[in-house]
């Protein structure tokens, strides 16, 4: 009996289903879930600035960048978001949309060049009203980390700080 078609072949119901599985595999392994480092952390960049590490998601996409931490009702002490902008250039942040006060933190060539620290979330009906930070003209950047309201503070972090983003290599363990 013939029970399915690959590519014009006729396979009985033993052969199907092993060359279903054997695609299953196949997409599974491609994909990253048969990996070791499965988890989400395992593949977490870490910003260094110090002795203090920042565990980071990416927004590099224009549409991650968009949308970057909305929507989020907490934000783990030691997590962040790093916003890439490879090749550098100029940017203002908004709060549309976050429930939860941020500090951001704006570096270029390695150094943290401003800090808006406690930046409130956006009440305004329309976000077109909401403030941008930093205050005064864009600042041109090669990323800016978002991390929980009070971290700069609380860890001693100042403009001109060094900073280094650690991305690790697939299947590398996590940067900790």
């Amino acid at each position: 009996m013939k029970t399915g078609v690959m590519q014009g072949i006729y396979f009985g119901k033993r052969q199907s289903r092993f060359w279903l599985w054997t695609m299953v595999f196949a997409v599974c392994l491609a994909a990253g879930l048969l990996s070791p480092a499965r988890s989400t952390e395992a593949r977490m960049p870490v910003a260094q600035i110090g002795s203090n590490k920042i565990k980071l998601e990416v927004a590099a996409s224009e549409q991650e960048i968009t949308r970057g931490l909305m929507y989020r009702t907490s934000l783990a002490e030691d997590s962040g978001m790093v916003f890439l902008f490879h090749p550098p250039r100029c940017v203002k942040f908004w709060m549309a949309h976050c429930f939860i006060s941020l500090d951001m933190l704006f570096v270029k060539d390695g150094k943290i060049i401003k800090i808006c620290q406690n930046v409130p979330p956006c009440r305004c009906a329309r976000e077109q009203d909401c403030p941008t930070y930093p205050d005064g003209p864009p600042l041109e950047v090669s990323e800016v980390v978002e991390v929980a309201a009070g971290y700069a503070k609380k860890h001693g972090i100042k403009e001109g700080d060094a900073i280094k983003f650690l991305f690790p290599k697939p299947g590398e363990e996590s940067l900790k």
